[in-house]
């Protein structure tokens, strides 16, 4: 019997199919160690000794392998085809020697590219050994991604409280998130103005030209600047009289886009079908596991052979020889240090069309999206005949200028086009005119001038940023998915409307970074570190002489912060993020004279300040003015709110005053609930100004939480309330979102009911770890803590490996430190002692025994 091992439990059912019952196919579930997270796991003094470890699952996955290896005569490792694959199978094997589980079994790797059963049996046929040299690269991507999270993130938490982390490809994509905002913020509209005319020929087509050239000049963008110069043009336009002075008519190709790789998956997926890289990269994964489609993390743009053959095959059955090219169409990657080790992402059978595919949901979106681009890629470009008309005025004045194209053949458009992000040029926006010659005449039907501003550039999306990350080398194709993931877990970015905007956690981790780490967040630098990570897998460059180089500029960097100072770090982010924190100009265009001036006593000056949830504006006449505001400039309206509160009226049940106050973390309300109460505070929900609220709508926030009504099934309350994520309603563990704030005061039983039941359906998958409710304390025995949990059959208490269940009348809120100590001491009295060498009793005792462990 062979073993074989590859990475996921879908892929290892399939493949066991294909290789039948000589053969025992296992799942790694992916890596099988890892670094732990902790400082020590790569020792720089050490030569860059790695500490490898297996976590509970994964030791029982290597047990499974190593048991399994007993009784083989080889041990295949056939995980994925890129580095990751190549370290888990060097992984793997450096495991279980580790455990002696070999014993001189041979030893062998194979790659495929599809899980298709040609590419699999093929694949076994051809092994060969663990590539040392692609290991090694991993090696050194690993170490190095390590070196700078934990060494750079430590720094952050010493001397930007608030902060989470920072990561080498990760910190790189944040700062050009935050540049182009910068660009944005500070960007100057620029106005100007165009000319457009109607025009109809003299076989009655109408048409529309445009202003080119005035009084023999031909005009460019701002050549007319304001409305006068406007005006003057367009006079000279109605003059009219027009004929034509100039014919262009020439044909224009269109060539196919490449098929997929990585990155073009995911910019593509996210303009056509809104999904997130990750989101992408998941459905991916999913149809390479089912054997639809090859392995999905690549850069290589070319396909296999037999896949040109079967392309071509399927063009020439449903479109015909004419969109069939004499021979397949190769390509050459344009993307900085692309590897094309791979072949590109396509379908494993072009005969299996998008809609006979079974699949449903992301599967079958994202398989339409890469047949039809796999396809196209091997067909006839796209033809066109693009057209220019130049039209002269009777008084030799004005020249208009009419552009336009007609499809003569649509080729590979037929089946698919491309994607364009915002701010591209759209190449099919022109239209169709009508045939013409020179000298001949066309009316003027009516013109008109219209003004126009530049537009700052757009923000990120993910497939722009993906699209600009590519561009500049910076990442491999596996990591843009993870980078994006981690920016929003962090809370450095946001994805509104699928564009990607700079929290103020990140605008200031960003600043930071360039002010004291500048060259680890340039984009050559980052670039030039993944070329060398290329040069190491090539075999031409030593992993641990790389790594050296880099530790001791590094190191030295990290060095120089340690007599850093808060206040340095202040001075510095005041003064680098002055011009966001501060603008010169207010929301309505009038231009401060002091921009830091503080709005509350109009003497002190405005600077940045650390505390501990991060950054917030305050004066600095502390504390005999006590302004603050929250960090961003969107917020700084907030700010004139008088930190005593502004009165909105009387509270209708306690008489008691409801003011709209503001803090560091932005505008709340608040009304007193007595001497010896604490006063009942909420904060604004997002989308709800400080200038909007009145005395209804703050009465309305200290209203919350509210009961809805007993839960129909188990006469539990269902509450509604506002938290961090929004509005929800809650039912004992369960939480729901509420789509509306304003839904939020006047939702009914049955609309919450609803909502809990759609939220409990909508769980699926593995159960998470429980995360316990509170800590109690220590246990006077061990030292060790007691924790509280809600347990399928009620709440507990848990103290190592004993539960005890809370009585009836006692609840997770009220149980006290004491009280789970004699519920834990009596449980751990009631447990079984450990058996005893017993087996040696006679027969019939055994047999009443077991009837007993049974009952």
């Amino acid at each position: 019997m062979k073993v074989v091992v590859v990475e996921s439990p879908a892929k290892a059912k399939t493949i066991n199919k294909y290789l039948g019952k000589d053969y025992k196919v296992l799942a790694s579930y992916g890596h099988v160690r890892d670094l732990p997270s902790k400082d020590g796991s790569v020792d720089p003094d050490n030569d860059f000794e790695m500490v490898w470890q297996a976590d509970s699952k994964s030791a029982s996955r290597i047990r499974e392998i190593a048991e399994a290896t007993k009784s083989a005569d080889k041990l295949i490792l056939a995980t994925d085809p890129d580095r990751e694959g190549e370290a888990i199978s060097w992984h793997l094997l450096e495991a279980l020697e580790k455990r002696r589980a070999l014993k001189g079994i041979p030893v062998e790797r194979v790659v495929f590219n599809a899980i298709t059963k040609n590419a699999v049996t093929n694949a076994m046929d051809h092994p060969r050994e663990i590539d040392q040299e692609l290991v090694d690269a991993y090696l050194a991507r690993r170490a190095l991604d390590y070196l700078v999270g934990f060494n750079l993130s430590p720094v952050l938490w010493r001397k930007l409280p608030g902060s989470r982390s920072a990561g080498r490809v990760q910190s790189v994509a944040l700062r050009l998130i935050c540049q182009r905002e910068l660009e944005i913020e500070t960007f100057v509209a620029q106005e100007y103005w165009s000319i457009e005319a109607d025009l109809r020929a003299t076989d009655g087509t109408d048409f529309k030209a445009r202003l080119h050239a005035l009084d023999g000049k031909t005009l460019k963008k701002f050549d007319l600047p304001d409305e006068a110069a406007a005006k003057a043009a367009l006079e000279a336009v109605k003059t009219g009289g027009y004929s034509v002075s100039y014919v262009e008519s020439k044909p224009v190709r269109r060539n196919p886009p490449p098929p997929f790789i990585t990155s073009t998956l995911q910019q593509e997926a996210s303009r056509k079908l809104g999904f997130t890289a990750k989101r992408t990269m998941q459905a991916a994964q999913k149809l390479y596991e089912e054997g639809r489609i090859t392995y999905m993390r690549t850069d290589g743009v070319n396909m296999a052979e037999e896949a040109y053959h079967a392309a071509r095959k399927q063009i020439e059955g449903d479109y015909g020889a004419r969109y069939l090219p004499e021979k397949p169409r190769r390509y050459s990657s344009k993307a900085k240090n692309a590897q094309e080790a791979h072949e590109a992402i396509r379908p494993t059978d072009f005969s299996l069309r998008p809609e006979a595919y079974r699949g449903d949901g992301d599967l079958k979106k994202l398989y339409t999206l890469v047949w039809r681009r796999a396809v196209a890629s091997q067909m006839e470009p796209a033809e066109f005949e693009r057209t220019t008309l130049d039209f002269l005025s009777k008084d030799k004045r004005a020249q208009l200028r009419a552009t336009g194209q007609v499809i003569v053949f649509d080729g590979f458009i037929k089946l698919y086009t491309e994607g364009r992000d915002d701010g591209d040029d759209d190449e099919d926006s022109e239209g169709r005119l009508p045939k013409m010659k020179e000298g001949e005449h066309a009316d003027l039907k009516d013109a008109k001038s219209e003004q126009h501003f530049t537009q700052p550039p757009p923000r990120y999306t993910e497939a722009s940023l993906v699209k600009r990350l590519e561009e500049l080398g910076i990442g491999r194709p596996s990591t843009y998915a993870s980078t994006l993931s981690t920016l929003e877990d962090r809370e450095y970015v946001r994805l509104d409307q699928k564009k990607l905007i700079p929290e103020d956690k990140g605008r200031l981790v960003t600043a930071f970074l360039e002010n004291f780490f500048a060259r680890y967040v340039e984009y050559d630098f980052t670039a030039e570190l993944e070329e060398k990570l290329d040069v190491i897998s090539d075999g031409k460059l030593d992993w641990k002489a790389f790594l050296r180089d880099f530790w001791v500029q590094f190191q030295a960097a990290i060095a120089d912060t340690k007599e850093l100072r808060v206040s340095d770090v202040l001075d510095a982010l005041n003064e680098a993020l002055g011009p966001y924190v501060f603008p010169k100009v207010d929301e309505n265009g009038n231009v401060k004279e002091n921009p830091r001036l503080c709005p509350l006593c109009n003497e002190g000056e405005l600077s940045l300040k650390l505390g501990r949830h991060g950054a917030f504006v305050g004066c600095s006449r502390y504390p005999d003015c006590k302004f603050t505001r929250p960090f961003s400039a969107d917020n700084e309206k907030d700010g004139a709110i008088n930190p005593e509160g502004e009165e909105l009226g009387l509270h209708p049940d306690t008489g008691e005053p409801v003011l709209l106050k503001t803090g560091r973390f932005g505008p709340f309300v608040e009304t007193s609930q007595g001497e010896d109460e604490k006063p009942r505070r909420t904060s604004l929900p997002k989308g709800w100004e400080p200038q909007s609220i009145n005395l209804e709508r703050a009465l309305k926030l200290l209203s919350l939480p509210r009961e809805v009504g007993k839960h129909p099934e188990d006469g539990e309350p269902i509450i509604a309330n506002l938290g961090r994520y929004g509005p929800y309603v809650q039912h004992q563990r369960t939480f729901a979102n509420v789509p509306n704030i304003e839904e939020l005061f006047d939702i009914g039983l049955n609309r919450a009911t609803t909502l809990i039941a759609d939220k409990k359906a909508s769980r699926g998958g593995g159960r998470a770890a429980v995360k316990p409710l509170k800590e109690l304390g220590k246990h006077p025995g061990d030292d060790e803590p007691i924790h509280v949990y809600e347990g399928r059959y009620g709440p507990y208490v848990k103290h190592g490996k004993t539960n005890a269940t809370l009585p009836k009348e006692t609840t997770p809120e009220t149980v006290t430190l004491e009280q789970a100590i004699e519920l834990i001491n009596a449980k751990a009295k009631k447990k079984p002692a450990k058996k005893k060498p017993a087996a040696k009793k006679k027969a019939p005792a055994k047999k009443k025994s077991a009837a007993k462990a049974k009952d």
